[in-house]
C-alpha cells in the first residue's frame, strides 16, 4: 500500500492544492494527514474542506485541538492567538464538528504503522521531536513502538531510527525501513516550512516495498502571503512562507 502522507497545512490552500495535485501522480491509496490544518493562515475553511474530503485519517494537531475548544492556549504568544482566535470564529459548523472528533492518534490496521501530532510519549501534550535527544526519549516505549511512527508538529523533514538502546538521525531523502529498527519520522509542512526552503513538503510511505520518501514542491507562496496581508492575521505569517521560517 502507498500511502500519501503530509501535515501541518495550516490554512494554507495554495500550499495543499499543489501538494495534492503532486500526489496524484505518485499512486497513492491512502490519504494521512498528521494534523494542524488550520492555524496561522488565510483560507481554514477551504483547507478543512479538502482534507475532510480526502484522508482516510487525519490526526488532531495543537492548533486543531487549540480552535476547537480542545485546549487551553492562553499562553501562546498574541499573533498565533488571534489567529486561532479568527479561525474559531468563521469555521463553519461543519468544519468545527470535525475538528472536535479527531482523534490524537491513529493504529494503521493495514500495517505496522502509528500516526500522531507530536512525540508518540505523550499524544495530547504535543510534545515536538526534531534531534536525536528528543527522538531517545521514546526508547523507554521501544517494545511497543510500530516499525514506524509518522508524526508532524516541528514543520521539519527528520527520520529517526532507533534500535532497543540506540538513536541516530536517517540523513537520506528516500530510505528502506531495516529490520529490527523503529522509526520515528517527522514530515515537514504544507504550509509553513521551517527549515529555510519555502516548497511544501509531502511524503510517501510504501509498506511493501518498505520505503519512505521526502518530497518538496514549488507552489505560488507570493499568493498565500499576500492572502494573509490582505487579513487581519499578523504579517509576519505570510513573511515567514515567502523565507521558509
Amino acid at each position: 500500500m502507498r500511502y500519501g502522507i503530509f501535515s501541518d497545512t495550516h490554512a494554507n490552500i495554495e500550499a495543499l492544492t499543489t501538494v495534492l495535485g503532486a500526489f496524484e501522480s505518485e499512486r497513492i491509496d491512502k490519504y494521512v494527514c498528521l494534523g494542524d490544518t488550520v492555524g496561522y493562515g488565510a483560507s481554514p475553511n477551504q483547507c478543512c474542506d479538502l482534507v475532510r474530503g480526502l484522508a482516510s485519517v487525519t490526526i488532531l494537531g495543537n492548533h486543531d485541538a487549540a480552535v476547537s475548544g480542545r485546549m487551553d492556549y492562553s499562553y501562546y504568544y498574541d499573533a498565533a492567538r488571534n489567529a486561532l482566535d479568527l479561525h474559531a470564529r468563521v469555521l463553519t459548523d461543519t468544519n468545527m464538528a470535525w475538528l472536535k472528533g479527531l482523534p490524537y492518534e491513529v493504529a494503521d490496521p493495514d500495517s505496522d504503522l502509528l500516526f500522531c501530532h507530536g512525540s508518540p510519549l505523550n499524544v495530547e501534550d504535543f510534545e515536538y521531536i526534531f534531534s536525536t535527544d528528543q527522538a531517545a526519549r521514546c526508547l523507554s516505549m521501544w517494545k511497543d513502538l510500530r516499525t514506524a511512527t509518522f508524526i508532524g508538529h516541528s514543520h521539519l523533514c527528520k527520520a529517526f531510527a532507533l534500535t532497543e538502546d540506540d538513536v541516530f538521525e536517517v540523513v537520506a531523502q528516500k530510505f528502506e525501513l531495516r529490520e529490527g529498527h523503529r522509526y520515528i519520522i517527522s514530515v515537514g509542512s504544507v504550509g509553513q516550512p521551517r527549515d529555510g526552503d519555502p516548497r511544501a513538503s509531502y511524503t510517501i510511505y510504501d509498506s511493501a516495498e518498505r520505503t519512505f520518501e521526502f518530497c518538496r514542491v514549488d507552489y505560488d507562496v507570493e499568493a498565500a502571503a499576500d492572502k494573509i496581508f490582505q487579513t487581519e492575521l499578523a504579517p509576519s505569517f505570510g513573511h515567514r512562507l515567502l523565507y521558509g521560517q
